[in-house]
């Protein structure tokens, strides 16, 4: 019997004066990670094996040049780039973001061949990759460009899944921003991802207000009552059990968010706040609605503690194993649906005994 493939797990370094290679390390120090995927950092691995004396971590690195040369059971580092790069902890450096860049572009596209199953990003910082080629706030406006389908930022834990309306959006754009176009498809898009990606066949799902108390029938503004409710009733209308709007200030302090399979915010910290107060260190952000699976760890660079050995990798091994989890999930679900039992061709009946 073929033994079977590892899922190939690409890693994009992010920003190198952040904790991004502490965190990667410390989640492959442990030799049992190489059980359940083959990990492909894209990066140099003479900058890496730099790092690795830096963190005295015991890690073996595979230097290669081309995705034919990844190796099962081992630590693979896809040269991205050769040339020498100076590192400073916990400063923000454009030379450092334009790098973090060449290591996304070159694991997105990679994703894109297909010569990895997934993609994990360690973090970058938003400032410094900005330039002439790259004019994204992050990873996912990125990533929903480069791959097919439309982008959602899902946060998500065992327990807890949070989705949004709209991400990185200025709160002043908010109101004007969600439309019932926008809804529709965020909703829609939660309700799949929580059926093919995580397995729950009947999901349901709680919507939060815009404003306060959801607008108090209007008097704190009209969004909720002319937009967010008749919304939320048409695609009920579909026989998805979606509810709302609640009330964000009293949804998560009184545990009625442990009664749906996901929670939908309206903008980024509605959802977030929450969201990170409950689960820091255990949380994921999963790019869900794309044809491929792309998650990150819960945290920045955190350039306050970068190069003193000080990261938690928790959320980093997390969203490994939660990539790993959703590409097998995903494509049971593919098994699953792609071939429903066909209609049988109607035998011809025997008219021998016909009247």
């Amino acid at each position: 019997m073929k033994k079977e493939q590892k899922i190939r797990l690409g890693i994009s370094i992010g920003d190198l004066n952040g904790i991004g290679s502490e965190v990667i390390f410390k989640t492959f120090e442990d030799s049992r990670m190489l059980d359940f995927c083959t990990p492909v950092i894209f990066a140099s691995v003479k900058v890496l094996s730099f790092l690795k004396k830096q963190y005295k971590v015991n890690v073996n690195l595979h230097g290669i040049d081309k995705a034919s040369q990844i190796l099962d059971g081992k630590i693979n580092v896809l040269n991205v780039w050769k040339e020498p790069l100076d590192i400073s902890f916990g400063k923000e450096d454009e030379k450092v973001g334009s790098y973090a860049i060449k290591s996304l572009k070159a694991a997105t596209q990679a994703l894109k061949n297909s010569e990895i199953d997934v993609l994990v990003t360690a973090p970058i910082n938003k400032h410094s990759i900005q330039s002439n080629e790259f004019k994204f706030p992050g990873h996912t406006d990125y990533l929903n460009q480069e791959l097919q389908g439309n982008s959602l930022m899902f946060m998500i834990t065992d327990d807890l899944k949070v989705g949004l309306l709209t991400d990185h959006v200025a709160v002043k754009d908010i109101a004007n921003t969600i439309t019932p176009e926008l809804i529709q498809q965020k909703v829609n898009t939660i309700h799949l991802a929580l059926q093919q990606d995580f397995g729950i066949s009947k999901p349901k799902i709680a919507v939060l207000g815009i404003n306060p108390h959801s607008g108090d029938n209007g008097v704190i503004g009209k969004e909720d009552e002319e937009i967010l409710k008749p919304t939320i009733k048409t695609i009920q209308d579909t026989g998805k059990l979606v509810y709302g709007p609640y009330s964000a200030d009293s949804f998560f302090g009184s545990d009625a968010y442990k009664t749906f399979d996901a929670i939908v915010a309206s903008y980024h910290d509605q959802g977030l706040i929450p969201f990170k107060t409950l689960s820091f260190g255990k949380g994921v952000n999963y790019t869900a609605g794309l044809n491929k699976v792309r998650t990150s760890p819960d945290h920045g660079t955190a350039f306050e503690i970068a190069g003193k050995n000080k990261a938690d990798h928790s959320s980093f091994k997390e969203a490994v194993f939660a990539a790993l989890k959703i590409f097998k999930n995903r494509n049971e679900y593919s098994e699953l649906t792609k071939n429903p039992l066909k209609k049988q061709p109607r035998k011809p009946q025997n008219k021998g005994n016909s009247q």
